[in-house]
């Protein structure tokens, strides 16, 4: 009778160590495929059983939650959402998340270690924190200024802080409200076919995501790849380019919008914006050495994140010297994002030091403690201290004295460069209009800001279009506010209420 029990306590001892092990592969090993094995909706509940964390611009949460009641209880709200929509992005039941709301999606959903009280709490526990906060470096002026000088123009601005990378502005035009794709079911679903099918294709972030060719702009880099390498030691000396220029190996003449272009100095050639002298420029600098400078400028980088992924700019690898000469003024096949071409003026008004773009300054706990912070970094050197000094010289005399007086803002230093992209199949698409500059306030050690803007400008006459005229206002006022953010007189100038949080 003994010898019966002990083989039924045997065989149950066997028995439970066979349910504890078969559980712990369950809760273990194959907990990760549960977990995505789309029939299993327990991760999806879980995941809007508490209120997102928020994103915070200026010290004020743009973001919120409601509670729908719903099995998918909370969803995702905004403040001012067409404003910080190229920010935030959106955070959706349906379709997902996307720019901060996808770069920070662990913050700010609970789930990242960061926020844990103990190394390896959460997949030990398996439970989510309380969302983290992600505070951005965005100002509300400054992106205000931004969102209203585009006034719903297809387009974008981009502002940086030269000496440290933080993004300042980073507006497109049109934009969209994020909350109305937040939930789910028919409403949410009709406003997904109609923003995609919009011809102004509202969801597209023109700032980080929209490579445009970058025209006169880029002739910026064109210049600094000249002086870095020796091409040019005088820029008041003449460079020898004849007009109109006569493109490498074929009958193909460049001609110039500009008059006086002729055997011009450098210095002549930016403030007036001559394609002679600067193709003529870039063919003597080789297709090695263009290299070599716009990829300290940040093109052809696949890996730029703010965090959000930044689209390639792009300066062709094989060009035979024709193509290098158009490729040297923003033509052919370079292009370029908002943000790079702000990258460039960034780098000018720093001295030559490009500084890590950034969009978030840093996270934390839903109750403020901070868990990680974004620390200043080089980008590249992208050019020489002296180069950046006489681009910057050159920069100047275009506002005070060229194509960029509408730009110029009084009682301050500002640089800049016009551009007037062309595209389309043989340049019939109406131009883009382009600027790219930076200001500093006259008692100031540095400048405060670098910006770029881009205005795509669908319904202009073709003849009106020019950065001077359309896009440089626009940079004016961000650069203003700029200014005025550094001296402390912003609520002076601007009646900024701020709206209740969500």
């Amino acid at each position: 009778m003994i010898r019966h029990i002990r083989r039924a306590a045997a065989l149950s001892f066997v028995l439970l160590v066979a349910l504890l092990v078969n559980a712990a592969r369950v809760q273990i090993v194959e907990a990760p495929s549960l977990d995505k094995n789309p029939a299993n909706r327990r991760p999806t509940i879980a995941r809007y059983a508490q209120p997102r964390g928020d994103i915070l611009v200026g010290g004020q949460a743009v973001t919120g939650s409601r509670d729908t009641g719903q099995p998918l209880r909370y969803e995702r709200t905004y403040r001012d959402g067409p404003l910080y929509a190229p920010v935030t992005g959106y955070a959706s039941q349906t379709y997902g998340t996307t720019l901060l709301e996808n770069a920070e999606d662990a913050v700010l959903s609970g789930t990242s270690p960061l926020l844990a009280p103990f190394p390896f709490w959460n997949d030990l526990s398996r439970t989510r924190r309380p969302g983290g906060q992600v505070v951005t470096t965005v100002d509300p002026v400054l992106q205000r200024a931004a969102y209203e000088g585009l006034d719903g123009r297809r387009g974008a601005v981009v502002a940086l802080e030269p000496s440290s990378g933080r993004v300042l502005a980073l507006v497109t035009s049109p934009s969209y409200n994020p909350g109305l794709l937040s939930g789910t079911g028919e409403a949410v679903t009709s406003a997904w076919t109609r923003l995609n099918a919009a011809p102004g294709r509202p969801l597209l972030n023109r700032a980080l995501r929209q490579t445009y060719p970058p025209g006169s702009t880029f002739k910026i880099v064109t210049a600094a790849a000249a002086l870095d390498a020796g091409i040019v030691t005088d820029v008041d000396a003449p460079t020898g380019a004849p007009d109109p220029y006569l493109l490498p190996n074929t009958r193909t003449e460049l001609p110039n919008e500009a008059t006086g272009c002729a055997n011009a100095s450098l210095s002549y050639a930016i403030r007036w914006s001559c394609n002679t002298v600067m193709a003529h420029l870039g063919v003597k600098v080789g297709l090695a050495g263009m290299l070599d400078a716009v990829a300290r400028f940040g093109f052809n980088d696949e890996t730029l994140r703010i965090p959000s992924r930044v689209a390639r700019s792009n300066f062709d690898t094989d060009m035979t010297a024709d193509q290098l000469a158009l490729s040297a003024i923003g033509q052919y096949d370079t292009t370029a994002t908002p943000l790079q071409m702000a990258m460039v003026a960034a780098a000018v008004a720093n001295g030559g030091d490009l500084a890590q773009p950034h969009l978030v300054d840093r996270t934390t706990t839903s109750g403020g403690r901070t868990v990680a912070q974004t620390v200043r970094r080089s980008y590249r050197q992208a050019m020489q201290p002296v180069t950046a000094m006489r681009l910057r010289q050159l920069m100047l005399d275009v506002v005070e004295h060229g194509s960029g007086g509408k730009a110029a803002i009084k009682g301050a230093r500002v640089g800049g460069k016009t551009g007037t992209a062309q595209h389309g199949v043989g340049n019939t698409g109406t131009p883009y209009a382009w600027f790219i500059g930076w200001a500093q306030a006259a008692d100031a050690g540095r400048p405060a800001v670098a910006v770029a803007v881009v205005v795509e400008e669908a319904s202009a006459n073709r003849e009106d279009i020019s950065g001077g005229g359309s896009a440089a206002p626009i940079a004016r006022s961000v650069m203003e506010a700029a200014l005025d953010r550094a001296e402390g007189r912003l609520a002076q100038r601007y009646d900024v209420v701020e709206p209740s949080r969500p």
